[in-house]
This record gives C-alpha cells, sequence and structure tokens, in this order.
C-alpha cells in the first residue's frame, strides 16, 4: 500500500497528528465593522488573534480609508500579529464586459491593498453562462492578474455556487482559460451547493489554489462550521495527501445578513483544529 493510500484510509483523528505549515484564517465579515472606523475593523483583528487564527481576509470596503495614509495603516496591521491573507472585492454589480469589478476599482484595490501588506487580491464575479461572456471574464482575470504580479501582490478568483453548477462549465473555463499569474481561493460551501466534489476538485486543482473557505449549512440554513451537514472529512484526507502550503479561511457568512461573531467562528476554529489538525 502506498503512503497516499494509507493517509486516505486513516481516520481524520490521525491525520491531525501530521506535521503541517498549511494555515488557518479567517473572514472578518462574521462582525459588523465600521468601514468609516479603521478602529473598528482592529478591535475584531484582535478577537481574530484571540481565537487563534493565523491571518485574515477582509473585504475592500474595511481597508479603502486608509489607502490615502498607507504607511501607518500597514504599521497598525502588522501590530496585530496576523498576516493579511487578501483584500476582497464583492460587489452587487460587476462591470458587463467582464463581470468582475470595473478596471479602475481593480487597480485602486490592488495597490491600496499591497501598500497595506496584504498578500493577495481576491476577486467575486458574476456569473457567465454565454462562452463569449466567460472569454470575456478570463481576459479581465488575466489583465488584473498580470497588473498584480507587476506589483508584487497576489491574484485569486472566489467561486460561488454558479461556477459549479452544470458540470462546472463555468469553473473549468476559468480553470483553463486564465494563465498561471491567476490564484482561486475556493469557496467549498458554495462549490458543495453548486454540486462539486470538493475533494476531487482539491485533488486536481490544488497547485492553483491560495486558500478554501469553510462554512456550514443545515437544510439550506448557514450554521457554525461543523454543527451543520457537510463532511470535510474527505476534503481533509486530501489536504493531508497533498504537499499544499495554503490557508483553511472559516467564513461564517449569513444570507440573512446577521453577524454572528464569536458564537459562530469559535467553534469554527475548534472545527478546523479538530478535522484538519491546523
Amino acid at each position: 500500500m502506498t503512503r497516499r493510500s494509507l493517509l486516505l484510509a486513516a481516520p481524520a483523528s490521525l491525520l491531525a497528528a501530521k506535521p503541517t505549515v498549511v494555515r488557518a484564517g479567517a473572514q472578518t465579515n462574521a462582525w459588523p465593522i465600521d468601514p468609516k472606523d479603521f478602529d473598528s475593523l482592529l478591535s475584531v483583528l484582535a478577537t481574530v488573534k484571540d481565537l487563534g487564527f493565523e491571518g485574515f481576509e477582509t473585504g475592500f470596503i474595511n481597508v479603502r480609508g486608509q489607502f490615502a495614509r498607507p504607511e501607518v495603516a500597514n504599521a497598525r496591521l502588522r501590530k496585530t500579529g496576523l498576516r493579511f491573507f487578501g483584500v476582497h472585492i464583492f460587489l452587487k454589480a460587476y462591470d458587463p464586459q467582464t463581470a468582475i469589478a470595473p478596471w479602475t476599482l481593480l487597480q485602486q484595490v490592488a495597490d491600496g491593498g499591497a501598500a497595506l501588506g496584504a498578500e493577495r487580491l481576491i476577486l467575486s464575479g458574476a456569473p457567465t453562462a454565454h462562452p463569449l461572456a466567460l472569454r470575456a471574464k478570463v481576459d479581465g482575470l488575466n489583465r488584473i492578474a498580470k497588473y498584480c504580479k507587476g506589483i508584487g501582490i497576489g491574484c485569486a478568483y472566489h467561486n460561488h455556487d454558479v461556477e459549479f453548477r452544470y458540470g462546472a462549465t463555468q469553473m473549468n473555463g476559468l480553470l483553463s482559460g486564465t494563465d498561471s499569474n491567476l490564484h482561486f481561493v475556493l469557496d467549498a460551501g458554495h462549490a458543495i451547493e453548486g454540486g462539486a466534489n470538493v475533494a476531487e476538485f482539491f485533488t486536481n486543482h490544488w497547485r492553483r489554489l491560495d486558500g478554501i473557505h469553510l462554512r456550514d449549512a443545515r437544510s439550506g440554513t448557514e450554521v457554525p462550521l461543523g454543527e451543520g451537514e457537510y463532511d470535510w472529512t474527505p476534503l481533509a484526507k486530501a489536504i493531508q495527501a497533498s504537499p499544499w502550503r495554503g490557508w483553511l479561511l472559516a467564513e461564517e457568512e449569513r444570507l440573512s445578513g446577521a453577524k454572528p461573531r464569536e458564537a459562530a467562528m469559535r467553534p469554527a476554529r475548534a472545527t478546523i483544529r479538530r478535522i484538519f489538525g491546523v
């Protein structure tokens, strides 16, 4: 039996014993943050640190106000002791030509995020069912990924469920059409909702994954990670059987707009330790 097959057969409790450099992070959208008050973000980051996370991801609106004076804000962010995994652009409406954010906003957030110490720009986008729309999206992603590389920051695309529906046509098109400058942050919860086998997807594409968002649900309703219906053991085994060195990020986002704070993020952190050994 090979080492890989042994790992895949091992229970999750044994996998935790394997040394790893996979890291645990938190998306800050579990907490209410005032974009006009940078201290409100810093207060959340102190809680993130206390909960045992090593890094964070946050929406661009939470740091946009600091782009004009990045040196001071950068120092304050570094003082938290957390790595700035990424600054995320999520919009209610995207550029109709590219299905991602408008170019001026992409540049602004890439430049500002880099100045604040963010390790990557993270992009969400609109569905692209038509092949020409998908091609335009691919071109837009390649353009911003190349720009990010030029200023020394990474670039990653974040999926929702739609990219994995209908045989994952859109996700496969993004993977095959974009070049190596573009990586991905796999939202595993959304992917499951779209019909994906996330362990299989990880095994096939881990080289382009910078991170994995972990969320959970029960009967279609979001619940804290580890309290829902999703079985994370196959993904944990796939990660352990690979040389992947990315991030697992708890994302406790509610469609209702509720902010569950530590009530959800504390059990999420415990679940990542228990299932993934991180």
